[in-house]
């Protein structure tokens, strides 16, 4: 798998130079500062290849922008409200300009509002480090004591339900704004984010679309993109859903094997593709991450490895972001299931027989603790993951020798 790195621009206190000492092969961004719905153009897109190729100095970097990610999905495209046509052609006109600059994987999402939720993003675990975690009977207390949605409580179990009631009677008013500033929490430089009354205002719009309508909706947004993608030799894939259940009474689509595979045949297309996450999908007991890579593979076009480990086996379920080679993901087998993968694609010739992968989601350990980079993107948790990830492809590969 072709090693890579996320990477969120200039503002990013993790540099493409840290990058290249990690010794990864390309460079995963987005430009996070234009809005949601407009076109990316060629001067932005030039701009931040140049901005990846060339260190502060003037020197080359190595790498090269491979893949994009995130080529946001507008919320009005979602809820197809609004100017969500105009957002279709806008969104098609990026794919022309990306094609033009020589990338050629895009990943999206179609996460309602919130494109990842943690309710803590600096979670101390046993070694002293911190990882971000999802703890349901926090976010139950966000949700039915401080967003106050309307008949929030009946979202989860009375147990659930009593505990975030206790949870947040203990809390202090810093307490609460620290909890609503991580559940609320974007990536750096995003053009979007939600205060809790805007929060509040634009979970109004999803009012009445069921799980099967935001279906129909992700069909027909790649009904309308998928052919540019297809002409243009763009691969686009989508990453699940993170957390894989339903959060704040919106639907969830992405989020099991059954999800990918309605999608997925329904525009049979190899520029319909998903990217796998088995940190996402591991967040649910019930999907069996082996098993989907292996038979997702031939649309996989983009990969990230990470693990969790889950407080119980039920769905949903509080989980915090593990070692890479730790968690309840059997990394290995993964792995293995991936790297048979693109033996298959090199024995069939495809020209994207080998597939990009990074190192998601790293605990923060040593300088990381003090650097306070992007929550879960740190240099050398993410470069731990990366070099233990590496001795499992080595090793895999060595058996085939």
């Amino acid at each position: 798998m072709r090693q890579t790195w996320r990477w969120f621009g200039p503002k990013d206190k993790v540099t493409v130079e840290d990058a290249r000492q990690a010794g990864v092969e390309g460079i995963v961004t987005a430009l996070h500062h234009v809005p949601t719905g407009a076109m990316w153009t060629p001067e932005e897109i030039e701009k931040r290849q140049r901005e990846v190729a060339f260190l502060p100095d003037g020197s080359m970097s190595g790498l090269k922008w491979e893949v994009i990610e995130s080529l946001p999905v507008s919320e009005e495209i979602k809820t197809q409200s609004g100017d969500y046509r105009q957002h279709f052609q806008a969104y098609r006109r990026s794919l022309e300009n990306v094609a033009r600059a020589g990338i050629e994987v895009v990943c999206y999402n179609f996460m309602p509002m919130l494109d990842w939720t943690r309710t803590d993003l600096a979670w101390r675990v046993s070694h002293g480090g911190t990882a971000m975690r999802f703890d349901l009977f926090d976010f139950a207390a966000f949700d039915i004591h401080i967003l106050k949605r309307r008949n929030a409580a009946e979202d989860f179990t009375d147990a659930v339900a009593g505990e975030a009631g206790r949870r947040f009677a203990a809390m202090n008013e810093e307490r609460q704004k620290r909890l609503a500033a991580n559940v609320t929490a974007g990536l750096p430089g995003a053009a979007e984010s939600w205060s809790l009354p805007q929060l509040a205002e634009r979970l109004a719009t999803y009012d009445g679309i069921s799980r099967e309508k935001l279906r129909e909706h992700q069909i027909d947004f790649l009904s309308e993109v998928v052919p540019t993608a297809e002409r243009l030799g763009l691969r686009l894939c989508c990453h699940p859903d993170d957390p894989p259940f339903p959060l704040l009474g919106l639907p969830r689509i992405m989020s099991t094997l059954d999800d990918y595979q309605a999608v997925l045949s329904a525009i049979d297309s190899p520029a319909n593709g998903a990217t796998f996450c088995t940190g996402s999908l591991g967040a649910r007991p019930d999907n069996d991450c082996a098993a989907i890579a292996r038979e997702l593979a031939p649309r996989i076009h983009f990969v990230h490895l990470r693990n969790v480990r889950r407080d119980s086996e039920e769905t949903p379920c509080s989980f915090f972001e593990d070692e890479h080679l730790g968690g309840q993901t059997d990394m290995v087998a993964v792995v293995a299931e991936l790297l048979a993968e693109e033996k298959r694609r090199r024995e069939q010739g495809r020209a994207d027989a080998e597939i990009p992968m990074r190192p998601d989601h790293g605990q923060d350990i040593l300088d990381d603790l003090t650097r306070g980079a992007q929550p879960g993107y740190p240099a050398i948790g993410r470069l731990k993951g990366l070099a233990e990830l590496r001795g499992v492809m080595a090793a895999l590969m060595h058996e085939e020798r």
